[in-house]
């Protein structure tokens, strides 16, 4: 199962697709630059996707 759940961050994105654009390009930028908004610790997931998706859920990317 995906955490954090798509479901709710759809709450303050409108769209599916917006959401896919946004994650797709902070991981690139993740891998790219190797900056994260919080301490690597306290990231659940391991992947720049999901990581992207946390960031997402607790307001540290504007859209």
């Amino acid at each position: 199962m995906i955490y954090p759940s798509i479901d709710k961050i759809l709450n303050t994105v409108d769209s599916k697709y917006i959401l896919i654009h946004i994650i797709s390009t902070r991981s690139k930028q993740m891998q790219e630059t190797g900056h994260y908004q919080m301490p690597e610790v306290e990231y659940r997931c391991k992947k720049d996707i999901g990581r992207a998706l946390e960031e997402i859920e607790k307001g540290l990317i504007r859209f």
